[in-house]
Formats: C-alpha cells, structure tokens, sequence
C-alpha cells in the first residue's frame, strides 16, 4: 500500500488544485499538524488517573505525551495554578499520515452507529477541523480489557486551508465520511 503522503503529494494534490480552481500547486491547502486532547476533568486529583491518560495517548498517537497543566486558580472547580488538567500529543510528518490512515480507515468504522461526521460541526473559519470522540476504546490500540474507566477525548487537525471549504475538499480528499448534505424543502440547499 501506498503510503499517505505520497498519495497526497502525486494524486491528491494535482485534483484538490483543479477542484478548488487553484493556479499555483503551492497554494493547494495540506494538513500541518494532528493534535490529541485528553481532558482529566475531576480524575485530575488521581494521580493514578493521569498515568492511564498518559498511557492511553502514547498507545493511541505512537509518542510520548505532554502534561497540560492549570495557567490560573479556580476554586469553584477545585482547580490550582500549576495542578495537571490534561495531556496532549501533538503529530507531524509521517506518524500524522499513519495517524490519519488510521482514522479513515480503522476508527470510524469502529463507530456504533455511525452514519458520517456532521458537517455542521467542527470547523473554525480558520482551517482547522476538531473531532470529539465520546469513547477512547474506539482506536484499535485499546483492548477491552484494559478499560477501567471510558473516557472521551477531542482531536484536532490544523490544516494551511484558508476556509471551511478548502478545509471540507481536503478533509474528503483523504477519505473522510462525512454525511452527505440533505436538500431543505423545495429541494434548495441553503
């Protein structure tokens, strides 16, 4: 198989730029970077919680994750300045592509009634495109039973897409199944 990258360099490229009317191949929008999220939320105390986060996100992503801790106090969520709220792994060069096949092709599969990403959702006019998924155990790195305790997670990816609809053409590009948009009554889209 064909890696990623290379089919985004030799086949994807040349379409995209003809889809999107572009003149120049430089200006064809491409995925900078892939960033996973995992929010501690009240398992932030346990130290024991934040060791699993760490260690489901290095299973997940193939690299070692960094702590996100707390920039301000706040007390009525029992939060300290500098207190671990999170971890992060952030991907680039080949590991985003194999993170990205992966996606495509063995997690969203995996999803439970699953019938595409909703187009409405996700999108920040900049580019980027955000995911949460609800269950971790979805990426095929998790076994069932290594499962104490099914907890969500938020992925970002960060494209040099200038909008939405650049973002939406490269997103599809690679594959991803979003739903198709249903026509409004009398037939229009709006």
């Amino acid at each position: 198989m064909k890696g990623l990258a290379e089919k985004y360099n030799k086949e994807l490229k040349p379409k995209l730029q003809k889809d999107l009317g572009l003149k120049n191949i430089m200006s064809v929008p491409k995925i900078t970077k892939i960033v996973i999220n995992i929010g501690l939320g009240k398992a932030a105390q346990n130290k024991q919680w934040v060791e699993i986060a760490q260690s489901i996100l290095e299973r997940i992503s193939g690299q070692k994750p960094v702590l996100t801790k707390a920039r301000k106090s706040i007390s009525n969520f029992k939060i300290r300045e500098g207190m671990v709220v999170g971890a992060k792994v952030t991907l680039h060069g080949q590991k985003m592509y194999d993170f990205l096949d992966k996606l495509v092709n063995a997690t969203f599969p995996r999803l439970r009634d699953f019938h595409g990403i909703d187009l409405k959702k996700g999108f920040d006019k900049n580019g980027n495109y955000t995911i949460g998924f609800v269950e971790h155990i979805i990426f095929p790195e998790i076994g069932m039973d290594d499962v104490d305790k099914v907890h969500g997670l938020e992925l970002t990816i960060s494209t040099s897409a200038k909008d939405d609809k650049q973002t939406l053409a490269l997103l599809r590009a690679f594959g991803f199944p979003f739903k198709k948009d249903k026509p409004a009554k009398g037939g229009v889209n709006k």
